[in-house]
């Protein structure tokens, strides 16, 4: 008995100073991380993890629900699509023929209503954020200095970094995209109770605008200077810009780094439903206009579907491009395999939300589950 209460004795003291030690080199954002995704028998952030951060409710306005397609759910899932929902988790799998519903599942518990975390989907709407700032006048143009709002960035190099660099993901910054490790800059952020803190402190590495360099840090710091810009609240810059407008049949979530620093974690973290998300698509399939109002500027949608940097074929501003033999497609992508992907030619929108991309978890590059999830589409659709 003795040697238990010397042994509990010991380990509140060591678990005392670990503490006063995190906080001593502030990665005390650790006891965060710990209570909210390890403990849970995570490893990294999770599709729910957001029911555990702060959050703001991006509010919806009168819902406009998605038709159904004459030849609604006639169809059902190739069996190689089972297989790889199985394996990797799906948790909704939906098909958009003709802006109509063609094809749609929901797994492991989830509904078409579930929220679920966005993670870097939410990039897209970013972007989407800053061409609705600079068509309302907000911000000059893609060309327009970061220093103009965030002063911090107004020596050296860093005076070239444009708020269209930020979109492009070519700020030329010291971030570092390493998601499993508890000490990189994004486990940092995802934590931090003070994310303007974390982004204000990070250095120039290269010159900006030279090359692609898959960055989350980028939507952030693009985020902040929207923020500065419009004097608006990213949440509720979303809210009348987008989410209300699309007419979304729910209201949704985005994650704070607290309550009281309130600031979104834009690079992430929009918990909402598969058709909901894939109004964006949508948006952008049909050159910024809904149920024919110009809601974002056409020149601004075509510029962001195209290549900016050689070096980056797949990206152009805040979406991802990818082809497959004759076709072309656009997509938000996120962590763990969530996907808006959008043929315009076709009229196609295939949306996966899940809990993996399966063994491949390469960043910034695209993985061969994307494929699959294209292909089995197109088999189900018969084309």
């Amino acid at each position: 008995m003795k040697f238990l209460k010397k042994l509990l004795k010991w380990i509140v003291i060591f678990l005392g100073l670990l503490v006063i030690a995190l906080y001593v080199t502030d990665t005390d954002y650790l006891i965060k991380a710990v209570r909210t995704i390890y403990l849970k028998g995570h490893t990294t952030a999770y599709l729910e993890d957001y029911k555990h951060f702060d959050n703001q409710t991006v509010e919806n306005n009168t819902p406009q629900p998605w038709p159904n397609h004459k030849d609604y759910n006639t169809v059902k899932e190739t069996n190689t699509l089972n297989q790889t929902n199985k394996d990797n988790g799906t948790i909704a799998y939906v098909i958009i023929k003709n802006d109509s519903i063609w094809f749609e599942n929901y797994y492991d518990g989830f509904s078409e209503d579930s929220q679920s975390n966005s993670f870097s989907m939410a990039k897209s709407y970013v972007s989407g954020l800053m061409g609705k700032a600079i068509q309302e006048g907000y911000i000059k143009s893609l060309d327009q200095p970061v220093s103009d709002f965030l002063p911090t960035f107004s020596e050296g190099i860093a005076t070239k970094m444009t708020v269209g660099h930020l979109s492009s993901m070519a700020s030329g910054t010291t971030w570092d995209e390493r998601y499993y490790s508890p000490f990189s800059i994004v486990t940092r952020a995802y934590f931090d109770d003070d994310l303007e803190k974390v982004m204000l402190g990070l250095k120039m590495d290269t010159e900006p605008g030279k090359s692609f360099k898959y960055s989350s840090g980028d939507t952030q710091m693009l985020a902040m200077v929207i923020e500065k810009a419009t004097g608006k609240k990213l949440y509720n810059y979303l809210t009348e810009s987008f989410w209300k407008p699309l007419g979304c049949e729910n209201p949704t979530l985005w994650q704070l780094d607290s309550k009281d620093h309130d600031l979104v974690k834009a690079y992430c973290c929009i918990a909402s439903n598969a058709k909901d998300f894939a109004r964006f698509g949508k948006l952008y399939k049909d050159h910024g206009k809904w149920n024919g109002k110009q809601i974002l500027d056409s020149t601004f949608v075509a510029k962001s579907l195209k290549p900016v940097y050689t070096d980056g074929p797949m990206y152009g501003y805040g979406w991802w491009l990818k082809s497959i033999r004759d076709k072309n497609f656009f997509m938000m992508r996120g962590h763990l395999g969530q996907y808006v992907i959008v043929e315009p030619n076709d009229n196609v929108i295939i949306v996966r939300l899940g809990h993996s991309k399966g063994s491949n978890n390469q960043v910034g590059r695209f993985t061969t589950d994307i494929d699959t999830y294209i292909q089995e589409a197109y088999k189900m659709l018969g084309e």
